[in-house]
């Protein structure tokens, strides 16, 4: 049995860019995970009080939320910033340091939601290379490994479109 050059390229190709959107979601997770670290480095969250705690023991009170947008604003009195020996690596602004919480179905609609689109796009592509593949294909195994990639990719896709709509 001789599988055909083109055969093994399309697949190769479609697996490539199967792996590529694979990479896109692991670094969308990553820097999502580290942006959100480094904005409170430092800082521990009290969900119990709702307050946030700083590395000098200063306590972050809510001054603003927004149930819509799913976003909370705590800030530290102005004075116990301003008279900190912490200040000049904590923040710049006089009227004490701010921490924006966001929940996390908020933050995933901007930039990690583009990411899942552009991976989504990426999986729809290498699943047409693979239907376009399989109306030349001239055996039943060069079939049914097409079908196992266009099942796979499938229900990746599924699975990511049902993350995003959530």
């Amino acid at each position: 049995m001789t599988v055909s050059i083109e055969f093994l390229l399309v697949i190769g190709y479609a697996i490539c860019l199967a792996l590529i959107a694979m990479v896109l979601e692991m670094m969308a997770s990553f820097a999502h995970r580290r942006s959100v670290n480094f904005s409170t480095s430092g800082f521990v969250y009290h969900p119990e009080r709702d307050i946030w705690r700083c590395p000098q023991d200063q306590h972050l009170f809510p001054v603003f939320s927004d149930s819509r947008q799913k976003h909370t604003v705590y800030r530290a009195p102005a004075s116990a910033c301003n008279s900190c020996p912490s200040k000049a690596a904590c923040t710049d602004s006089s009227h004490g340091r701010e921490i924006r919480r966001v929940e996390e179905a908020g933050i995933e609609f901007g930039m990690r939601r583009f990411h899942r689109a552009f991976s989504i796009t990426l999986l729809t592509l290498a699943g047409v290379l693979i239907l376009v593949d399989f109306a030349f294909a001239q055996t039943f195994w060069q079939r049914a490994a097409l079908i196992a990639l266009l099942f796979a990719f499938g229900s990746t896709i599924h699975k990511i479109a049902r993350e995003i709509a959530s």
